[in-house]
């Protein structure tokens, strides 16, 4: 009887090592798979990554085929019909063109050469405006600013709201104006852009097509959630500010490299 009570003893050690090993086994070869799920995972996230952007960078490039053409167009249109001008808008359209033709084909530029773009751009369209008609721009850009001359810039982003201005302003009204405001602060650029819209206008903006889309889908794409664009119209008087908090984008930039 006590050899039997020590064979069962023996067996029920043996079941629990056996169970104890087993388990241990399967522990390990679940971990193991855990682990190479996550490894693949791991690469598949960084392969859909790179997808992205590279469809990104297609994307921003075919807007930036489309782009050109048409600022090119409204420019030489402003030059020529005012030809008594011809010697400024020529000056301001060289630093244009070169711009375009130069600087936008990097990824970014500086807050510092879009703004001097920006100004000479409105300079170039002041050109087809009566001298006496409403036109406000004020400038306030802290040039001692961390990221002022920083590569943290993409180009053409004020093309947009500027051109939109002039296009859209009913410059027959009393009441008419355009107002433009730039400021660089703190890290955080800021354009304001203001002007009195006819109805026939305000409709028209509203499905303005290309620019305002592809202005919409150059900043979600460079910019994610570092920027805020709000647009409103009311009593006629239609309205765009763009804020871009280029500091957390430009220390989003370096921490990633």
């Amino acid at each position: 009887m006590e050899g039997n009570y020590y064979m069962i003893h023996d067996y029920l050690i043996f079941i629990g090592v056996f169970a104890i090993f087993f388990l241990l086994t399967v522990s390990i070869y679940l971990f193991s798979q855990n682990s190479n799920f996550r490894k693949k995972n791991t690469r598949l996230s960084e392969a859909n990554k790179i997808i992205e952007q590279k469809l990104n960078e297609v994307q921003l490039e075919h807007i930036g085929t489309k782009l050109n053409p048409h600022l090119f167009k409204n420019i030489l249109n402003s030059v020529q019909s005012h030809a008594y001008q011809t010697y400024m808008s020529l000056d301001k359209l060289a630093n244009v063109l070169d711009y375009i033709l130069y600087e936008s084909n990097n990824k970014f530029v500086s807050p510092k050469e879009e703004l001097n773009f920006a100004l000479s751009l409105i300079e170039i369209n002041k050109i087809k405006i009566n001298p006496l008609f409403d036109f406000r721009i004020k400038s306030k850009i802290n040039k001692s600013d961390a990221v002022y001359e920083e590569k943290v810039f993409a180009p053409l982003i004020s093309v947009d709201l500027i051109e939109n201005a002039f296009k859209h302003t009913d410059f027959l009204a009393q009441d008419s104006f355009i107002s433009i405001h730039l400021e660089l602060e703190d890290r955080i650029f800021t354009m304001k852009v203001s002007n009195k819209s006819s109805l026939k206008n305000i409709l028209e903006k509203e499905n303005s097509g290309f620019g305002s889309q592809s202005l919409d889908q150059r900043l979600k794409m460079i910019y994610s959630n570092h920027y805020q664009l709000e647009k409103n119209s009311k009593n006629g008087i239609f309205t765009a500010e763009l804020k871009i908090n280029l500091g957390e984008f430009y220390d989003k930039m370096r921490y990633s490299r």
